[in-house]
């Protein structure tokens, strides 16, 4: 068994080990926990240092995940896309491929909340094959899941042979947490199997300074020297990094492991995340702290992806027409979309 498998065996899945380490109340986490499961890797629960900082509110149970009934469960319309199970087509020329129903570790705040980690997700990958083969203005395969770096290697490169066989699919991207969660797995054999298979982008998820780790800086730093563009999708939450300063050392800090500030997203709204969401108003003062306040390099957009599966918008500080506690947005297809903002200042 290689290191990371032993991370993953070893990792915590019920909460009386979370109460035993921090003395709190194990019966409002196990109420959660029936609902969404928990799994936190000993590497990145080793990074809390106490009881609701920024890595305890995104990885520990909140009973508050219960509370939240106004959001929806799918808010992308990701299942009415999906055109074979696994498979989601929103955008013409690129499709999300989901490989895997499991992560690593279960963010409190996954954008799949409804069937990560639940077995709930279903997945056709031979259907889905052969839909993008069908479909010649697909270009650009998307893997995700779940995390695509679950699998053990000898089906990750069976995947990624099938798609490189596809003459439509120019380049492969896949989105993957493990840099941050569970770096062990960023192995030299799994970094020259996907040498393999270029051009290929892999972008990941890191929302805090504290999981700039000396393990994850060897993840990303071998990633890199297998010639893999290296990009980042930072997550806008709130008590943990929706603040200026802790943004900007974040964007610093990345670079500095050699992965590039891709997209800072606005929270979806995914029932059971509504206690991290933020306003956009707070999101464009967090932007405002950068642009100007450090390198071009270090500052990304800043997007909204509208419910509906209406896609990707970015925000500046002058994007967009308010009306009240409403953003009215164009999308890529020249849409007016709104978008309803939250009260809070934050």
């Amino acid at each position: 068994m290689e290191a990371w498998q032993k991370q993953l065996a070893a990792a915590i899945t019920e909460p009386g080990e979370i109460a035993e380490r921090f003395g709190v109340d194990v019966e409002p986490l196990r109420g959660v926990v029936a609902r969404y499961p928990l799994r936190i890797t000993p590497h990145y629960f080793s990074l809390i240092e106490a009881p609701g900082d920024p890595i305890w509110r995104q990885c520990i149970p909140d009973p508050r995940e219960l509370h939240d009934d106004l959001q929806d469960p799918d808010p992308l319309n990701e299942e009415s896309l999906s055109p074979v199970p696994g498979l989601i087509h929103r955008y013409p020329d690129r499709v999300v491929l989901l490989v895997s129903n499991a992560c690593a570790m279960y963010c409190r705040f996954c954008m799949r909340k409804r069937q990560v980690g639940c077995g709930s997700q279903k997945i056709d990958l031979s259907a889905a094959l052969d839909y993008i083969a069908e479909t010649p203005a697909i270009r650009d395969v998307i893997l995700s899941g779940g995390d695509p770096f679950l699998l053990p290697d000898d089906e990750l490169a069976d995947l990624l042979a099938r798609l490189r066989s596809l003459s439509n699919v120019e380049m492969i991207r896949i989105g993957s947490r493990v840099p941050v969660t569970l770096p062990s797995r960023i192995t030299p054999r799994l970094c020259r199997l996907l040498k393999r298979f270029h051009p290929l982008y892999l972008n990941t998820h890191f929302n805090h300074p504290r999981e700039l780790t000396p393990q994850s800086t060897i993840a990303c730093r071998r990633l890199a020297d297998a010639g893999i563009p290296l990009g980042n999708q930072t997550v806008l939450l709130q008590g943990v990094n929706d603040e200026p300063g802790v943004m900007k050392k974040l964007m610093q800090g990345l670079l500095a492991m050699r992965v590039r500030p891709y997209y800072i997203h606005q929270l979806d709204l995914v029932r059971g995340t509504g206690h991290f969401r933020t306003s956009v108003r707070r999101g464009l003062e967090v932007m405002e702290g950068l642009r100007g306040h450090t390198s071009g390099l270090a500052t990304p957009y800043y997007v909204i992806d509208l419910p509906g599966g209406k896609g990707k918008v970015p925000l500046v500080p002058d994007n967009g027409e308010w009306r009240g506690n409403r953003l009215l947005l164009r999308n890529y297809q020249g849409e007016i979309i709104e978008y309803e903002d939250t009260d809070s200042g934050r």
